[in-house]
């Protein structure tokens, strides 16, 4: 590409590829794209983008395009990659000069120059280091800071490298630049600090956004650039000097306020600092000893005592007690059970914090923690009464939540309780006994603390096992605060519940569940909003519990499920019907059928709900696993809802469909329990399964339950489904045959397999395709096992039930391997005796006895020579499935199935399926289960006997080892 010509027409396309207008847009970005791999297209891309004349839109879009070739183009190995010359040029014309002066371009120019210099440097790009910090060390205000913050972005890339020699480099490389990045550091941090106290902002802010700069150079520096980092005096020494710098800029927040230019700037700044701090801790875990003092005092002293008062907020408070959390929970510091087992480091580490730790010290924390930091705060309880939902969804783990302070909060509480426990259980326990009784309405300070009392109860419940009588506490006190009805009293009423719902798990008396019921009963009726969810989450713990009992539930539920129902209408937010949804899932999934005469409503408001949440796919994830219950509950019912119900199957499981991504794991379930419970096949259901072919080309995680879907078909309706789709399955599985793990294999030969138990005529001439590849696996002896054994179910169902077709399989397979028909038949038999092992399944086993068998009588010489394999496989088939009746001494076969009998089901064991009832009454035709394994070896040995005659016959029995002779005399006695 000549330069000069070229740099007008590509400043051409670059002009049109910022158009609005796609008819220049398009045609332009086309172009572009076609000079990618055109030599000199970079150069001339970065002139253009050096150039502060031209319009800034076009030297953006010339950056990106120039970071995108660097990720295609740059290393040697791609295709298309770019010249040694043209690389050696461009990374000159980087680093020529830093002058950027738009800043969203010097940031890209940066981060582009740190993706050069990750592949790059230092071996091909040595002077860029040298020529960096000569460049931060000049007088240019703009020029240092654009090579400062490419510094940065440098630092940054080649610290993110994880090979051994990559992280060598990198720590030759900071040892080589850390005094420099220090007093870089140093000197911007006290020029902040003269400018910010001398009141001149606008020199201050410059300042600190080079000791920002400089500050993230020294971090990725500290954390990643040092094998041994506590031998090094410089990094101890910086580390230590964090925690003054952290006091100078936490004063700096008091002293300009909430108003001040920097004041953004500088809380970042001071979040920055202890980022430092718990990078270190969580990398160099034992090089942090020294600082566990330092760190605790600190952290503890803004947090937990007046001196953080009218300096601290939010975010710096969260990064404190995150320091506190990693510091008590950190395995490094904590002694062998064992003492003698322990290192050094971690002895001195635990010695460290126990002298911290006083019985005073965790006392403070403690009370601090529930009395200060457990109280909600006026926006919460604003919003609250404003916009309840939000509030109820955030207060049970939104997103918003886990970003803000209560949620940080609540875990050191936890891990702190659980590390001294002895200490603070007294402190809590004394806590809760001076809030005993109803609390007076009129005082708000007395309900926001019991909130938060009870909240430290809920949350310390396993902690608290053995020193809490909840089921006492529950009926002397708890009960009766559940009763106060007035408005200012939901904050209590709201965490009562939920407090139940933590301790139902860990101790709640099976006895008091009704009055639990009772309860849940009562406050789904509570005027506030944000109870009625508490309640219906509660009630979710409640069902899910080991210890629930439907009995006890079921004379409320026809109250309670028409309030949850109430509840899922009423609320409107995507996420809150989701949670209600999901507490309806679950209490139809405890009752199961016992839910049916009150779905009617759900079942009529679904359809408008699924309409609703056309732009929500994760609400529609929750509708799909209602129904999934739903369908479950309703059994052979569940047709009703077809007309609903098979459009949203057919869309989720749709893969041309964009919702399928979000979809598609629940509505193959969904299909999958339809099938399972349908009473019969339907067109549309049939018509479905149309979707199934691209589903099998996916050979996703979900092809499990799609096979599943294939089988339930056949189950339900062989003729019909085989007839219409059996072609196009056989063209998926021989794909998938091609590249599929064994256990993938097992999955398609199951289905040929139970296509063969179903429909052996129908089965066999459908799957026709598939079953040369069983016959040669079996002749070649497959070598893993379960195959061998699905191989040999499915040619046991084929001998058995559909001779002539093995018959001209045989053939068919003697031509194609120029053999014998007799030989290989013997090969075929051979191989059978030799892997009956690998047949684990009594069914199976039985089933290959009968189909070997069913080669007798013969007067075939390969059949007669394979006779003492056949008696061998019979004998050990006959161990399998004979029971001995001890009254009698006789044996019986224990497979058959003489008729099918509905089981007589308690209250918590689920009916069975529709499909369920097909199979048990598929069983009854089986030979495997209606025909006697020991009658039919008698009467198919009568019959060679009868054939041979008694003198042939004695002649082919002797042929057999005595001892088999022996047990099968003795198995066929009486007969």
């Amino acid at each position: 590409m000549d330069m000069d010509s070229a740099s007008s027409v590509v400043l051409q396309a670059l002009t049109q590829a910022t158009s609005q207008d796609t008819a220049v847009l398009k045609p332009a970005e086309e172009q572009l794209r076609q000079w990618e791999t055109q030599p000199g297209f970079y150069s001339v891309l970065l002139n253009i983008f050096n150039n502060h004349m031209l319009d800034v839109n076009v030297r953006w879009l010339a950056v990106l395009y120039f970071k995108n070739g660097i990720d295609r183009y740059w290393r040697r190995v791609a295709p298309h990659a770019l010249s040694e010359e043209e690389k050696t040029s461009l990374r000159a014309g980087l680093i020529t000069n830093f002058n950027e002066p738009v800043n969203q371009i010097a940031t890209q120019i940066a981060v582009l120059i740190a993706k050069v210099a990750r592949l790059d440097c230092p071996r091909q790009w040595p002077e860029l280091i040298p020529i960096l910090l000569e460049s931060v060390k000049g007088q240019d205000g703009l020029q240092q800071h654009r090579a400062l913050l490419t510094f940065y972005h440098v630092t940054k890339t080649l610290a993110s490298k994880r090979l051994a020699q990559d992280r060598r480099l990198f720590q030759d490389l900071a040892s080589g630049i850390y005094s420099f990045a220090c007093s870089l550091w140093s000197h911007h941090t006290d020029c902040f600090l003269q400018q910010i106290y001398a009141r001149d902002e606008a020199a201050a802010l410059s300042s600190l956004e080079r000791t920002l700069l400089s500050l993230k150079v020294l971090r990725k520096l500290t954390v990643h650039g040092f094998q041994e980092p506590q031998q090094n005096m410089e990094v101890m020494g910086f580390l230590n000097a964090v925690f003054e710098r952290l006091k100078q800029f936490l004063e700096c927040c008091r002293q300009i306020g909430s108003d001040s230019t920097c004041r953004e700037k500088l809380e970042k700044t001071i979040i920055l600092y202890t980022k430092v701090l718990l990078d270190f801790l969580e990398y160099h875990p034992c090089a942090f000893i020294p600082l566990i003092q330092r760190s605790l005092e600190f952290a503890v002293s803004y947090v937990f005592t007046p001196a953080g008062e009218g300096v601290t907020f939010e975010r710096f408070i969260v990064q404190c007690m995150n320091l506190i959390k990693m510091i008590v929970k950190n395995d490094a510091y904590k002694p062998a059970k064992n003492i003698d087992d322990s290192k050094p480091e971690s002895l001195e580490a635990h010695k460290i914090k126990t002298a911290f730790f006083t019985h005073p010290t965790l006392t403070e924390i403690g009370r601090r923690l529930v009395s200060h930091y457990f109280l909600l705060t006026e926006e919460e309880l604003a919003m609250w009464e404003e916009d309840p939902e939000s509030f109820a969804v955030e207060e049970t783990g939104g997103d918003s939540w886990k970003y803000s302070l209560r949620p940080c909060t609540e875990v050191l509480f936890l891990d702190i309780f659980h590390n001294y426990s002895q200490t603070l259980t007294p402190v809590l326990l004394d806590m809760v006994q001076n809030l005993q009784g109803p609390t007076n309405v009129e005082d708000p300070v007395q309900l926001l603390m019991k909130d938060a009392v009870y909240n430290a109860v809920g949350l310390a419940a396993y902690e608290l096992f053995d020193n809490v009588d909840f089921d006492q506490w529950f009926k002397n006190q708890l009960l009766g605060e559940l009763q106060v009805s007035h408005h200012r009293y939901k904050l209590i009423r709201r965490r009562v519940i939920w407090l139940i719902g933590q301790w139902i798990s860990v101790k709640f008396k099976s006895d008091l569940r009704p009055l639990l019921y009772e309860v849940i009963l009562s406050l789904m009726q509570d005027p506030d909003l944000v109870v009625r969810i508490e309640t219906a989450t509660t009630l979710k713990l409640t069902v899910d519990d080991f210890e629930f009992r439907t009995e006890q539930f079921l004379p409320y539920l026809e109250s309670i499920f028409g309030l949850l129902f109430q509840l899922l209408q009423q609320v409107t937010e995507c996420d809150t019907k989701m949670q209600v949804l999901h507490v309806i899932s679950c209490v139809i999934e405890r009752v199961n059928i016992q839910i049916r005469p009150y779905v009617g409503c759900l079942v009529q408001y679904l359809p408008l709900l699924w309409k609703q949440s056309e732009e929500h796919n994760m609400l529609r994830c929750a509708i799909l696993t209602t129904l999934i219950h739903l369908v479950q509950g309703l059994g052979a019912e569940s047709k009703n809802l077809y007309p609903f119900l098979l459009p949203v199957i057919q869309l989720s499981t749709d893969v041309s469909q964009p919702p399928h991504v979000y979809l598609l794991e629940d509505g193959l379930e969904l299909w999958l329990v339809t099938l399972e419970n349908s009473p019969a096949i339907t067109p549309e259901l049939l018509r479905i399964f149309q979707n199934m072919s691209a589903l099998l080309e996916l050979s996703s995680e979900n092809l499990r339950t799609c096979f599943q879907i294939v089988n339930a078909y056949i189950y339900l309706s062989a003729t019909e489904f085989l007839q219409n789709y059996a072609e196009s399955l056989c063209r998926s599985f021989c794909e998938l045959l091609k590249d599929i793990t064994n256990e993938g294999q097992v999955q398609v030969l199951k289905v040929v397999e139970i296509a063969l138990k179903v429909s052996p005529i129908l089965g066999a001439h459908m799957f026709q395709p598939l079953l040369p590849a069983v016959f040669r696996g079996i002749v070649d002896g497959e070598r893993y096992p379960v195959v061998m054994s699905t191989y040999l179910g499915i040619m046991g169902r084929v001998l058995l039930q559909n001779s002539s077709f093995f018959s001209s399989l045989l053939t068919q397979m003697a031509s194609e391997c120029s053999q014998e028909m007799d030989q290989l038949l013997g090969s075929v038999i051979e191989m059978w005796v030799d892997r009956m092992d690998n047949i684990t399944q009594p069914e199976r086993r039985k089933l290959s006895s009968l189909a070997l068998l069913s080669l007798l009588p013969s007067d075939n010489s390969v059949i007669q020579d394979k006779f003492c394999g056949i008696i061998n496989i019979c004998v050990e088939a006959l161990h399998d499935v004979m029971t001995e009746d001890p009254e009698t001494g006789t044996f019986k076969d224990c497979m058959l199935m003489s008729h099918f009998e509905e089981p007589k089901l308690s209250d918590d064991e689920e009916p069975p399926t529709e499909q369920d009832k097909r199979k048990k009454l598929l069983a009854l035709e089986d030979p495997v289960h209606s025909v006697s394994l020991q009658q039919f070896v008698y009467e198919k040995l009568k019959a060679q006997q009868a054939l041979m005659g008694d003198q042939g016959f004695g002649v082919l029995m002797e042929t057999v080892d005595t001892e088999l002779v022996r047990q099968l005399q003795e198995f066929l006695q009486g007969l």
